[in-house]
């Protein structure tokens, strides 16, 4: 077993007691104009004129590295539960509420302040990760070997890198930022979050590290703009 598998396999797991339901059909490519919107252009950033060389290439077809990732993937196929598979369903979109509703540390996170600084967010990751699939256009792992059967719906769209991946890891910095001595917790649930699109057999394991390395610049980045620090620091007084 290789030493990615292990440390995939001993990763906390959070799992939510919910009914548990396969789905064979493909959820629809559609977005709204507004989510088109959000697909091409951030909030603070313009991806493409970022650099963003921290995040490395998708491995090619057939290299060690996407072998591995086949390796892993039958082995989550073979071994994950159907809670494993529940928690992984329940976290099908990706936003703030979805990731971190159930431990951010704001006192009340509906308010227009946060839940407006997290749509911003959500806004650049969603360019930054789609700019990125549109270059590699990785295609997902169940069409590329007939074998692999998630228990996920069939998602359209590429899968390098992973969106759930990044949009979770930038939000973990933003709390950990906040509230340093539970960074531990938010980058666990981070973690958890990328991991279960691997266990759904959605995505390989390169687009979750892929995810992550695109997250970590894209927040190097917003640190580096006063509006954005202004914005965060803002966040403070909603603090419990």
């Amino acid at each position: 077993m290789s030493k990615k598998l292990l440390r995939l396999f001993i990763l906390p797991l959070y799992l939510l007691t919910l009914p548990f339901f396969l789905s064979a059909q493909a959820v629809p490519a559609v977005l709204s104009a507004a989510e088109e919107k959000a697909a091409s252009s951030g909030y603070y950033l313009d991806p493409s004129s970022l650099d963003l060389s921290p995040v490395p290439a998708a491995p090619a077809s057939g290299s060690s590295a996407d072998l591995e990732d086949f390796e892993t993937l039958f082995a989550w196929q073979q071994y994950r539960t159907a809670e494993q598979c529940a928690a992984a369903r329940a976290e099908m979109s990706h936003n703030f509420q979805v990731f971190f509703g159930a431990i951010d540390p704001f006192y009340d996170d509906q308010a227009p302040e946060v839940k407006g600084f997290f749509k911003n967010l959500e806004k650049d990751s969603t360019a930054a990760h789609r700019y990125f699939k549109d270059i590699y256009r990785r295609d997902r792992p169940f069409l590329r070997d007939a074998r692999l059967k998630p228990c996920l719906p069939r998602v359209a769209g590429y899968a390098y890198p992973s969106g759930h991946s990044t949009m979770a890891r930038l939000f973990a910095r933003v709390l950990s930022d906040l509230v340093p001595s539970r960074a531990a917790e938010f980058m666990a649930r981070a973690d958890q979050a990328a991991l279960n699109r691997v266990i759904g057999g959605v995505h390989h394991p390169t687009d979750l590290e892929a995810g992550k390395a695109l997250a970590d610049a894209l927040y190097a980045e917003l640190r580096a703009l006063p509006s954005f620090n202004a914005d965060m620091n803002a966040l403070r007084r909603h603090l419990r």
